[in-house]
């Protein structure tokens, strides 16, 4: 029997973007907040929270942090699996191909795809229910708005006729989390298992090549990417557990 939801998070990665502390610890399992969590604690909590009745981690470098502390989930109150990339620079889509075809993702109708160095009070309830209400193959989770890091400058001819530092675009920016039905967990399970093809820019377009249906889910609450040691500090520094209501 199909599950109605369950999750895969990935969490293979080597993080080099933070180091030294991955030379400590496995990237998501790397300290935030009042009492120190793992960062993928907050997610194993966050998924949780919105009723994922399984929750399966795509793991590679130093697996064994993230099985000694998590189990079968049990602790945490939904069970637990692990998928270990066939290849240590497995992409993604690889890497999901290989959980879905191992069996490690169990049959299920809807599958939150998060990767494991994203902190957020993402609404997957609300997420849900949009993917179902949309009659969605996949839907992605976007945030609406991007400042370039950059300054812009408007040129006419030779001259440099204005200047705008870091200006925000009005842009649909990708997060890349997002939840996949049935048709699209399919060709997801039909890519190279191990190869380093990449959930955004190989899984998506051919979704959209097949005119299979991808819904907009636009998020508006905290979302911090944990992938440097400048936002790690910048989060860890004002983060408070109050923040999140699933804790």
């Amino acid at each position: 029997m199909k599950l109605e939801l369950a999750a895969a998070v990935l969490c293979g990665g080597r993080g080099e973007r933070l180091r030294p502390l991955t030379d400590y610890f496995q990237k998501t399992m790397i300290p935030l907040g009042e009492r120190k969590r793992p960062l993928l604690e907050y997610i194993v909590r966050l998924l949780k929270f919105h009723n994922a009745q399984s929750i399966t981690m795509l793991t590679g470098y130093r697996m064994e942090e993230i099985r000694d502390y998590f189990k079968d989930g049990s602790a945490f109150g939904v069970k637990i699996a692990y998928s270990k990339d066939p290849e240590e620079d497995c992409g993604s889509l690889g890497a999901l191909a290989n959980a879905l075809n191992n069996q490690s993702i169990p049959g299920c109708e809807k599958l939150v795809v998060y990767y494991g160095d994203i902190l957020s009070d993402l609404d997957v309830t609300r997420l849900v229910k949009v993917h179902r209400d949309e009659g969605a193959d996949a839907t992605l989770v976007l945030s609406r708005g991007y400042t370039l890091p950059v300054g812009v400058a408007k040129v006419k001819g030779s001259r440099v006729v204005s200047m705008e530092e870091k200006p925000e675009m009005d842009i649909s920016v990708t997060t890349g989390c997002m939840v996949l039905g049935p048709r699209a967990m399919k060709i997801a399970r039909e890519t190279e298992e191990g190869s380093k093809s990449d959930l955004m820019s190989d899984l998506v377009p051919q979704l959209l090549k097949k005119k299979l249906v991808i819904a907009a889910y636009y998020t508006k609450g905290l979302w911090h990417d944990i992938g440097t040691i400048t936002s790690y500090e910048k989060v860890n520094a004002e983060l408070k557990d109050d923040m999140f209501p699933f804790l």
